[in-house]
């Protein structure tokens, strides 16, 4: 665990640089657009310990699978977002040296983000080899308001001389990807240009065939006047860009502007690509930089509007929420049908930059309250349209009659997670596809998306787990077999709980939807029923016995659900009695003595009561968390969230606010130990449900939303806007009281603590000891 960042309730602020602390600091102070985003790497020549990154939605590579010994139905690659042309470079010569900060003596370095306005700031003073001194500025964004466009703003005074600096500006498109598994660069050059200040790289994917065009213009301003400038043309394969040498003086500031332009063919013929770029560029050089960080200014000012959490009297749980949003929102933002969200968005290589499960039971609850209904409608329909390689994937694994299983990790539909115990096994992520289906049909009521898209994917689904199931004669019951439920530190177990839950639920609410589309929508029922080749009273004829006969796991004794057959078979130790010095034991222990252990590396049991919580009652709720939590080791980045909601929804807040300052600071403070691998992007959006799900209480039962309000200890009060099928609410939450605003026309009725009240619009209520007060007195 560090803790380097300083405490700042809307900056995320470095002050002093340690080069052990640089590939950290480079996923922290990420930045991006939801189109395109990059690590913070610096413009200058760094030959330290670092990970470029610039990476661009939807463009991918399939890495060749690496395995020791091929299994049938292994995928043949695993895709991965590629590193792609750096456009950031400026590589400065100061009086004949290389300005280079590994080899620098550094002073008064600070790197802020600014996350209220949406821009990258770093600032230092340098002393080369040579002596000379000079002090830099950079600030840096990637536009919000025009996704094709990035700017930097580089400045630069020489404090003790007067000499030649040397600025050579560059499209770098000669990179790979660290991860890359036969050590192969991804890119082939297209098309290259340079012409005076301006210069174009087009890049296309191997295999994939993707293009990229970048552009750039770069101009030198001293005092706020452009200074003629004679450019010399760079060009050499894959590298294109300007050198410019000029003539400074001692003690004044000299400003170097670059604009960037990005564009791809998923959003342009090829033949448009570079008059596409040029256009970008152009509105960049014309707008400014001060204007486009204007509308950085006031893109970030709405999106805030929408997804703010303000908690007062405690600046680190403040900070920590505000970056999670603001990386979530720099991510995603639900645009295109065709991206989702990887576990590390636009901040390193790790997973691949592919889809996960993660999207469906973490990121849909946040963005259907934060972002308007198209956003996670957007999610939905990214599955759909990937239901044909659903079933293709159950068809290798031997599955028929469209049985559908959803990959682990995916970014065109296909299955391409190369390890067996996940391929194979974790085969619960159908059931995360499901439940979100189910979650934002509760959320909106837009039932139709279930007459239009979503029954199509349940019955697959359905039909996946009708076969996976088989009948046990010894225990006359349904079984699943082989299998990884959510905790990744148990592999091929039989009667995972959660697995076997989520299996009988998907099987109850797929026919719950058949009832609903047959009675609302008859002809789309029947088109669909002759499209899907389903015979409903055969079908589910199986799937009630199987939901009648599912075999679950439990202790009686001990009144918990077990996590599997023979967890209690494992020596039972507490993460409490377990030394320190063995954190994390994925980096410290062997597979083999982790599959051994009883330690969970994230909620699995407890996933599934947080799903279904209805189901239970408080008793059953706190035995199987107290159980589980105390061997819960915490090692996967989605299980404090889950940890935190559990512990409100029982009333334990100390324990509640523990898990969401874990959570909440999660890369901020490097709990895990692998921030310089990139963020954990999709594990944020469970911070936001920590406090909106877990301290706000907040559900949706019976087409109203409900809230059980609590107030950790250390908070003087907190507050959130959520949007709900068409209205707006804000909430405070103050020891002794709670105010709602409605901030639509249309009135609204709301539960709080099991009392219904009825909010107009563009009206307040406040409630205190459950009494209640409207602004109208």
């Amino acid at each position: 665990m560090k803790n380097y960042i300083q405490k700042d309730e809307w900056n995320i602020i470095e002050e002093g640089f340690d080069p052990a602390l640089n590939k950290i600091s480079e996923s922290l102070f990420s930045i991006g657009n939801g189109r395109f985003g990059q690590r913070a790497n610096f413009e200058e020549s760094y030959t330290g310990d670092t990970l470029q990154g610039n990476y661009v939605a939807g463009i991918y590579y399939p890495d060749k699978t690496r395995v020791g010994w091929w299994k049938n139905g292994y995928p043949e690659y695993f895709a991965k977002i590629l590193n792609s042309a750096n456009w950031i470079a400026l590589l400065i010569e100061i009086e004949g040296e290389q300005f280079d900060l590994n080899n620098c003596k550094i002073s008064n370095f600070k790197r802020i983000l600014h996350m209220k306005e949406g821009y990258l700031e770093r600032s230092f003073i340098a002393e080369l080899k040579n002596g000379r001194q000079v002090k830099v500025n950079a600030v840096r964004f990637c536009s919000i308001s025009d996704t094709e466009i990035g700017a930097i703003q580089y400045s630069i005074t020489p404090l003790n001389f007067s000499g030649t600096i040397t600025i050579t500006s560059l499209i770098d498109g000669d990179v790979k990807n660290k991860d890359s598994n036969y050590d192969e660069k991804f890119w082939d050059e297209v098309y290259q240009e340079v012409k005076d200040e301006q210069a174009y790289l087009t890049l296309r994917t191997k295999k994939t065939g993707f293009d990229v065009c970048t552009g750039i213009s770069t101009s030198f301003f001293c005092k706020r006047e452009k200074l003629p400038i004679k450019s010399e043309a760079i060009s050499r394969k894959k590298i294109v860009g300007n050198r410019i040498q000029q003539e400074v003086t001692e003690q004044v500031e000299y400003t170097i502007y670059k604009y960037a332009a990005i564009v791809s063919s998923e959003n342009y013929e090829r033949s448009e690509l570079i008059n596409a770029c040029k256009e970008a560029l152009k509105r960049a050089t014309e707008k400014g930089f001060e204007n486009l960080l204007e509308d950085q200014n006031q893109a970030w000012k709405k999106k805030w509007e929408e997804s703010d959490i303000l908690i007062e009297g405690d600046t680190a749980a403040q900070q920590g929420i505000r970056f999670n949003i603001f990386q979530l929102n720099q991510t995603y933002t639900g645009e295109d049908a065709r991206l989702n969200i990887g576990p590390k968005g636009f901040t390193g290589e790790k997973y691949g930059g592919s889809t996960y499960w993660d999207t469906e039971a973490y990121c849909v609850p946040f963005y259907l309250s934060t972002a308007k209904q198209e956003v996670s409608k957007n999610l939905l329909l990214y599955r759909y349209r990937h239901l044909p390689k659903a079933i293709e994937n159950a068809e290798k694994l031997g599955f028929v009659n469209g049985a559908a299983l959803y990959p682990m990790v995916t970014i065109n539909g296909e299955e391409c997670h190369n390890e067996w115990e996940i391929t194979f096994e974790e085969i619960h992520r159908n059931g995360a596809i499901a439940y979100a289906i189910f979650n934002y049909v509760r959320y909106t009521g837009d039932h139709d998306y279930l007459i239009d898209y979503g029954l199509e994917v349940l019955i697959a689904i359905a039909r996946f787990w009708s076969q996976r199931v088989n009948w046990s004669e010894e225990k006359q019951q349904f079984v699943i077999l082989g299998v990884t439920g959510p905790n990744e530190y148990e592999n091929n177990v039989n009667n995972n709980w959660y697995t076997n839950l989520m299996a009988t639920w998907c099987l109850s609410y797929t026919m719950e939807v058949l009832t609903y589309v047959a009675e609302h929508s008859p002809t789309a029922y029947q088109n669909l029923l002759q499209k899907t080749n389903f015979n409903r009273e055969t079908e589910t004829s199986r799937w009630n016995k199987i939901i009648d006969k599912m075999y679950f796991p439990s202790h009686d004794k001990l009144g918990i659900f077990l996590q599997q057959d023979g967890y209690l078979d494992k020596e039972q130790i507490l993460v409490k009695d377990l030394d320190k010095k063995h954190y994390p034991i994925h980096q410290n222990w062997s597979w083999d003595r982790i599959l051994r252990s009883c330690f969970i590396k994230q909620a699995d049991v407890l996933q599934g009561l947080y799903f279904f919580e209805d189901n239970y009652d408080i008793e059953t709720l706190r035995k199987n968390f107290d159980f589980y939590e105390a061997r819960t080791i915490h090692e996967s980045s989605l299980s404090p969230c889950v940890h935190s909601i559990l512990a409100a929804k029982l009333g334990n807040e100390e324990r509640a606010y523990e898990f969401y300052l874990r959570t909440s600071r999660l890369d901020l403070d490097d709990y895990n130990n692998d921030t310089q691998d990139g963020l954990h992007i999709t594990s944020m959006a469970g911070t936001w449900m920590s406090v909106v799900e877990g301290f706000a209480g907040m559900r949706v039962r019976n087409n109203k939303l409900h809230f059980n309000p609590m107030l950790p200890a250390k908070w003087t009060s907190y507050s959130f806007t959520i949007g709900f099928r068409g209205s707006k609410l804000n909430l405070s939450i103050k020891k002794s009281l709670i105010k709602i605003s409605n901030h639509s026309e249309k009135d609204l009725i709301i539960v709080i603590r099991d009392q219904e009240h009825r909010i107009a619009g563009k009206t307040d209520i406040e409630v205190s000891s459950f009494k209640v007060k409207t602004d109208e007195g």
